[in-house]
């Protein structure tokens, strides 16, 4: 990315963030709940399905009553986990077990061996900072997410798995300017419901 694009990127994620850490506690845990049950009304979660969740840090949506669902759903769930031994550190996607560690970020971990391709999971939740009605997808700056699916580029029609965003409805802004890398997300679910997103 050009300066000029990453100095616009980061006071928007500054923004954003001061929006979220003002939340109370409160409205945090019922906005968790309405968005859990937006995506499985929406969704309606299958047994069958091997899905992708994060493990929420204290600043970001509380994804855990949408993990007890797709636990109740009997969901095969994966957690993100960064292999600290690749060349670019890439994301691996790990079945979801008790034994979980924090890695150097803070981030809950699973410690699990079975491993899945980011190509076979049906469905992948994403934690934001901010969207726009594209699917430009503003995240914290790592890049993960956009490296893990970049084979989304090369694919005209099957655009699988589906990638859907976990958000506050703040923090839908108007435009958000996309890089070459940014892998657009299929549709964002908030407490007030869910965000189709225009990709392309």
């Amino acid at each position: 990315m050009n300066d000029s694009l990453t100095a616009e990127r980061k006071s928007l994620r500054k923004s954003l963030r001061a929006k979220r850490r003002a939340l109370s506690g409160k409205d945090k845990n019922l906005y968790a709940e309405r968005l859990a049950h937006n995506v499985d009304c929406w969704l309606h979660l299958r047994p069958s399905w091997r899905i992708a969740l994060y493990a929420s840090r204290p600043e970001e949506l509380d994804t855990t009553p949408l993990i007890e669902i797709a636990r109740r759903r009997g969901c095969r769930i994966y957690l993100p986990r960064i292999d600290r031994h690749s060349l670019g550190r890439k994301m691996q996607f790990v079945e979801m077990s008790s034994r979980q560690r924090s890695n150097r970020l803070g981030i809950i971990e699973p410690e699990g061996s079975r491993i899945i391709g980011a190509r076979w999971l049906d469905v992948v939740f994403l934690p934001l900072v901010g969207f726009d009605s594209r699917g430009v997808r503003l995240g914290t700056g790592g890049g993960f997410y956009d490296r893990a699916f970049a084979f989304r580029h090369w694919r005209k029609v099957w655009h699988t798995p589906q990638l859907i965003g976990l958000a506050y409805s703040f923090q839908q802004v108007e435009h958000i300017t996309s890089a070459a890398h940014d892998v657009l997300m299929d549709a964002v679910v908030t407490e007030k419901g869910v965000v189709r997103c225009a990709i392309g």
